[in-house]
């Protein structure tokens, strides 16, 4: 007779044996609770988003608006619809931790999720938080400043099935008069997504416009746009005072007379990678500023890298503008909280004052 390990028996100190594993194994929910205090979020999370006209405390208790919050969190970093965020925390022990769970607490169902975003985004948290948490880091000396770079990732979503009577009055932005003797279906439609191509694939969605510190790789700001929108159309969104006299790095998307004028109203000394022309070609010169220019101009791809590579892509099932820039704000919020654990673990940069938890 052969004799395999005793499964399925739990013992006094299993728990504690496997939070131990998973953190030999490198748990990255782990990593990013040990740097980032989210307290930090708990008055604005708490003004918005609790009912203060309640007249008595009878009734069911909200869920903790922080807890919430860090699933709105891992719903990004894992790209998990609100099905899947309910499930896997009541499955996994690191989300439960992540949660500060026990095994016995209840677990807010996906309506419950649902309602908790939609609420977030409409009161303009997804903002709020993000320049809370980038005025944290800047505290921290993480914006160095010393240089930025611009670019632009697509944002996909569930591609649409319309007439072509029907796209062509969502291209004319007449969306909001369709389907309204069907209201059912009018919720499902997204008439603000927008068709594009690009390097002879079609896209169809949103963009995500951010401008980053040369140094830190952290997301300085960002703005959303439908994806049929050029590059070099958000940039005026992306800049502000504090890109002064700084070097700004961009793609040959970014060449063309009306940024060279935008970018000389704020002093800014552009880095922009030079495009050949028909019977134009680059000289030897040229090629060699723009593999110098390319060095740091390529470090926004390393953001991109990341989302695509550990948040498992650009691609949302959300439906409508304001909903996507709210989840794309929390999506870049997200990214600024890894890449800050990473430049803490790693002392990749050094930091003024570190915040204590």
């Amino acid at each position: 007779m052969i004799f395999y390990k005793n499964t399925g028996k739990a013992g006094l100190f299993d728990r504690d044996f496997s939070s131990e594993k998973l953190s030999r194994l490198g748990n990255p929910l782990e990593k990013l609770h040990k740097v980032v205090d989210f307290e930090m979020f708990r008055s604005e999370l708490e003004l918005s988003m609790l009912n203060h006209d309640k007249k008595s405390n009878a009734g069911q208790k909200p869920y903790d608006v922080v807890m919430m919050f860090k699933i709105l969190l891992l719903k990004r970093y894992y790209n998990l619809s609100d099905e899947q965020a309910e499930y896997q925390i009541i499955d996994r022990l690191s989300f439960k931790e992540f949660l500060g769970l026990s095994s016995g607490d209840k677990v807010p169902d996906a309506r419950t999720i649902w309602l908790f975003q939609d609420n977030f985004i409409k009161k303009g948290l997804d903002v709020e938080l993000f320049g809370k948490f980038k005025q944290h880091l800047d505290k921290l000396g993480l914006y160095v400043n010393e240089g930025k770079v611009v670019d632009a990732s697509f944002v996909e979503v569930p591609r649409q099935r319309n007439t072509k009577d029907e796209n062509a009055q969502i291209k004319e932005g007449k969306g909001d008069d369709l389907w309204n003797d069907n209201p059912s279906k009018k919720r499902q439609k997204d008439v603000d997504a927008r068709w594009t191509a690009k390097g002879g694939e079609k896209y169809y969605g949103y963009k995500d416009h951010i401008k980053i510190d040369s140094k830190s790789k952290l997301i300085d700001t960002y703005a959303v746009t439908s994806c049929e929108v050029h590059d070099s159309q958000a940039i005026e969104q992306l800049l502000s005072e504090t890109d002064k006299k700084q070097k700004l790095y961009a793609d040959s998307a970014y060449i063309g007379e009306p940024i060279d004028k935008i970018l000389k109203n704020y002093e800014i000394i552009p880095q922009i990678t030079e495009r050949a022309f028909k019977n134009k070609p680059l000289t030897d010169s040229q090629k060699e500023n723009n593999r110098t220019k390319s060095k740091t101009r390529s470090r926004v791809e390393h953001v991109f890298g990341f989302v695509t590579q550990n948040m498992n892509d650009f691609y949302f099932q959300n439906i409508g503008y304001e909903r996507i820039k709210g989840v794309v704000g929390l999506l870049n919020l997200t990214y600024n909280m890894f890449r800050y654990e990473q430049i803490v673990r790693l002392k990749l940069l050094p930091i003024h004052v570190m915040n204590e938890k």
